[in-house]
This record gives C-alpha cells, structure tokens and sequence, in this order.
C-alpha cells in the first residue's frame, strides 16, 4: 500500500508531515491557552464573594472536563476516519476546535450573564476536548499512513513535538500578554485577547488543510472495497485490545507529567508563592521547549 519500507521520506511525506505539525500546533495552542489565564478567568466567571480557592479548583474542573470528553471525541471521529477518510476528521477536528475557542473570547463574563456564563464556558471547553480527542490520534494516523515504514517513528516524534510548540506557542502569548498590559488591562480586556487569537488560528490551520492529501492506505482500502463493515472500534479491541490499553497507560502518563509540570504548575506558583505572571510564564516557556525537542 505503500512504498518501499526502507525509503527515505519523499518531498510529499516531508510536506504532509509538516502540515501535519503545524495545524496540529495551532490546534493544541487552542486546547491548552485556558490553562495559562486560569487566574483571570477565575475572578471574572464566578461570583465575586465565592472564596478564591474554590473558585480555581471550579475554573481548573472547566479545564478538565475538556480532558473527560477527550475520549469520546477520539471514539467517535475514528470511527468516521474509517469510514469516509483520514483528511475529512482530520480537518473537521480543527474547525471543531477553532469555533469555540473564537466564542470563549467573546463570551460575557458572569457579571453581565450569572451563572450562565460558566456554563457556556464549560460547553465550549466539552468541545474543545472532544476535538482534541480526535485530533491527536487521527494526527498519527494520518502521518504514519502516509510515510514509508522505517520512518514512522521519527515522523510520529516530530509531529509530537510539532503539537508540543502548540503549547510553547500558548505559554509565549500568555508571556506577551502579561508583560504588554497592566493586571487590571489583562483582567479588564487582554485576555480576550489570546482565545480571539487561537480562533484565527484555528481558520488558519483549516485552510492550511485543504492542501493535505488522503492518506494511500485509506485510498487502498477503498479502491479494493475492504473498509471496515462494522464498528471499528469493536474490531480494533478484538485484534488489538492489549496494545490499545498499553498505549493508554503510556498516553495517561504522558498527559499527566504535561498537566501537572508544563500547565498548571505556572498557574499554582501564582497563587501559592505570589510569583508573577509573566515569570511563570518564562519559566513554563523554557520546560515547553526542552520538551519540544525531547519529543523528536
């Protein structure tokens, strides 16, 4: 289905993988920049007599529910990746994400809509989730199925590290907003700022799709009329069931050392060591890169 395994990667393979990377950076940028105005986000969606603790851990339960939906956003667009193709999920997966994080910084703060605004916020933030759900993996799929054999882990690795930058991209606007604006202008304003930003990003990474190509194993397996009948995910347990939780475990492992070390620990110092924003923000810029590179 595809070319020689022991093949280098052709300008073709080099250009997928490296569309690949990037809307996946600007997708992850989208994911992930919540994470980094948790403190403002905090005072402006609550109420204002609620205790300053319990309205982070609310604001960072926000946060996770986009980790929650995760799953179902990648059972479900696998499952029409199968069915209809790689690059149909993969540029919906963008748009999925692109559209709430456009509304999130557009979105009335609770002294102008109550309650409702917390709510909207977390709808949008389910979405957000279930888009990433799909694109990580679909991401590997895509590039993997598009490269030679022998060089699936290092195209993989690059693409790690391409939706890595989306972080490092994120800590670095988070550093130019806190350092371009005053904290009553970021409380009152800029922090609108990075989320309008990550919609246009998000259209950016959409269009840069349309140039991808499907990937030739899709393209195979439709020619010979062999995609899969029925529910795919039962058929991957079926066969594969071991190496789906293996990967899981990994994958869990590897999402809580990000979490915890890269995105909420800036958040945390804040808080607890009377930090600066944009201190942490370096700081948190500095562990993202060296994460970057560790990743290829």
């Amino acid at each position: 289905m595809r070319d020689n395994p022991n093949s280098t990667l052709s300008r073709r393979d080099v250009r997928t993988l490296m569309l690949a990377a990037l809307g996946g950076a600007l997708e992850f940028y989208d994911f992930i920049i919540f994470v980094f105005f948790t403190a403002v986000i905090a005072q402006l969606f609550f109420p204002p007599d609620m205790p300053e603790w319990l309205r982070q851990l609310q604001t960072f339960g926000i946060f996770a529910a986009g980790y929650l939906a995760r799953p179902l956003g990648g059972i479900v667009m696998a499952h029409f990746g199968d069915r209809i193709g790689r690059k149909r999920m993969f540029m919906l997966s963008v748009l999925l994400m692109a559209v709430p994080t456009l509304l999130m910084g557009l979105l009335p703060t609770h002294a102008s809509i109550g309650i409702a605004a917390p709510l909207l916020l977390l709808l949008l933030r389910v979405l957000q989730g279930a888009a990433v759900g799909g694109e990580v993996p679909g991401a590997w799929v895509f590039v993997s199925e598009h490269v030679p054999d022998s060089r699936v882990g290092f195209a993989c690795g690059t693409l790690t590290s391409g939706l890595t930058f989306g972080i490092l991209l994120g800590s670095l606007v988070a550093t130019w907003i806190n350092t371009s604006w005053t904290p009553d202008e970021v409380l009152a304003w800029a922090w609108r700022l990075p989320f309008i930003l990550g919609g246009l990003f998000g259209m950016l990474a959409v269009w840069l799709r349309r140039y991808l190509e499907e990937t030739p194993v899709f393209e195979e397996l439709r020619r010979r009329r062999e995609l899969v009948r029925g529910l795919p995910l039962k058929v991957v347990m079926q066969g594969h069931g071991g190496a789906v939780m293996r990967s899981m475990l990994i994958t869990w492992m590897l999402t809580a050392g990000i979490v915890v070390v890269i995105l909420m620990t800036p958040t945390l110092v804040q808080s607890l060591f009377a930090i600066p924003p944009a201190t942490a923000a370096e700081a948190s810029s500095l562990a993202t890169f060296a994460l970057c590179v560790g990743c290829v």
